[in-house]
């Protein structure tokens, strides 16, 4: 297995992970963990595909992670979104 293979499922893994803590209500899409824990996921899996130079995964991984990073800096300032 190559760096970029095991760098990609440790991305999978993290997504994974506050996927289904969310989906089970052990997190909510609002706390600050879900929001970490997506960035960091789609950090990671953006790094394995600029390693590999498989840019359509680049540009999702970048997308969300940028997404995730403002969820983030939302939810730390205490201006989560509203229902």
């Amino acid at each position: 297995m190559k760096a970029s293979d095991i760098i990609a499922s440790i991305g999978v893994i993290i997504l994974l992970i506050a996927f289904l803590l969310n989906l089970y209500r052990k997190i909510q899409a609002e706390s600050r963990i879900y929001s970490l824990l997506n960035f960091v996921g789609a950090v990671t899996c953006a790094y394995a595909s600029y390693m590999v130079k498989f840019y359509p995964f680049i540009v999702l991984e970048g997308v969300w992670a940028v997404f995730a990073l403002a969820s983030l800096l939302r939810v730390s300032r205490g201006t989560s979104i509203k229902r």
